[in-house]
């Protein structure tokens, strides 16, 4: 997602829920690209009789603003939980446009209502839009895990793992739902996972191979090992990001280094994952590099990078109980 400054000191939980009056006004006038708060507090935990008059607002507005509206929600509701846009999202689900479906898709991922996972399944297999079959296949993947968790009955999480196993199996599909379906069914113990992982990773087609990869990590079996070891040192950056997570999914103790050198990696996406998974790998050579990780980058004045590796550290200290020194990250 792009990064965006919200007004957070606006954002506050026990601010008072503006009406939906006020809140229609305050999209009318909108200009600029960030939502204003009014808007953000009101739409969030809209009632029923609120859903219907919205909706006639809501549809003489450009498919480009409901669509920005609906991501710019989406984001906020990452960082703040206590906002609830799951009726707009149900709403987007059944736009006109592409574009907001697939919005409204992402917008729900918290939801893990077995009547959105039905929604899902339908839109996965028969949305006309393939970028809308990806993100309903890519959610689909949270309900899967849902399964192997037993959170939801057995017989639900196999009609999820059915239809995208149905949509990896489907050669005449668009690649950018195959994918996102092999992501989706690498969550599960399903027999299908090593062999669509490794069809996929000999497939030739690029995107397909960057989601095997992706899928090794997500499976967390330890077959992968050489191979992930392998990608990372690849020349596609999106491979190598994809093998650097996969890496601290796996817990590759021989990683370390490798994962040292990718965390400086000209591609900020990569130096960071890179960063992540030496955090869960852990040890004291891992957390010696993350050490130095962190003098570097109060040097460089970059508070960002410096907060992910104190997160790494962290996490690394948490599992290996290691004690660290709150004044200096350098291991004795």
């Amino acid at each position: 997602m792009e990064n965006r400054e919200y007004p957070q000191n606006e954002l506050q939980p026990d601010t008072k829920k503006p009406t939906l009056e006020a809140t229609l006004a305050a999209l009318h006038i909108w200009e600029g690209s960030i939502l204003p708060s009014t808007v953000y507090y009101g739409l969030s935990g809209l009632k029923s009789d609120e859903v219907e008059q919205f909706k006639s607002a809501w549809t003489k507005l450009s498919s480009e603003l409901r669509t920005q509206i609906l991501v710019q929600l989406g984001e906020v509701s990452e960082a703040n939980m206590e906002f609830d846009y799951r009726e707009l999202g149900l709403i987007g689900l059944k736009d006109g446009e592409a574009q907001v479906r697939k919005a409204a898709v992402e917008l729900l991922w918290e939801d893990e209502s077995l009547g959105l996972m039905s929604l899902l399944i339908d839109m996965a297999q028969y949305d006309e839009s393939s970028e809308v079959r990806a993100a309903a296949a890519s959610a689909l993947g949270r309900f899967i895990l849902l399964g192997e968790y037993e959170e939801i009955p057995e017989q639900d999480a196999a009609k999820a793992q059915d239809a995208v196993i149905g949509l990896i199996n489907d050669q005449h599909e668009d690649v950018a739902v195959r994918r996102r379906a092999l992501e989706a069914i690498s969550h599960s113990s399903h027999d299908i996972v090593p062999e669509a992982i490794e069809e996929a990773y000999h497939s030739g087609e690029r995107l397909m191979q960057i989601s095997a990869v992706f899928a090794m990590g997500r499976s967390y079996d330890q077959q992968w090992r050489d191979t992930v070891l392998k990608e990372m040192k690849n020349n596609d950056p999106e491979i190598r990001y994809e093998a650097a997570r996969a890496a601290g999914e796996l817990e590759i103790g021989e990683s370390v280094r490798s994962l040292a050198e990718l965390a400086l990696d000209d591609e900020r996406e990569i130096k960071e994952v890179a960063i992540w998974s030496l955090g869960e790998i852990g040890g004291r050579e891992a957390m010696r590099i993350l050490s130095a990780l962190a003098e570097d980058a109060e040097e460089a004045d970059d508070d960002d990078l410096l907060e992910i590796v104190e997160d790494a550290i962290g996490n690394a200290s948490l599992f290996d109980g290691l004690e660290i020194d709150d004044d200096s990250y350098l291991l004795n």
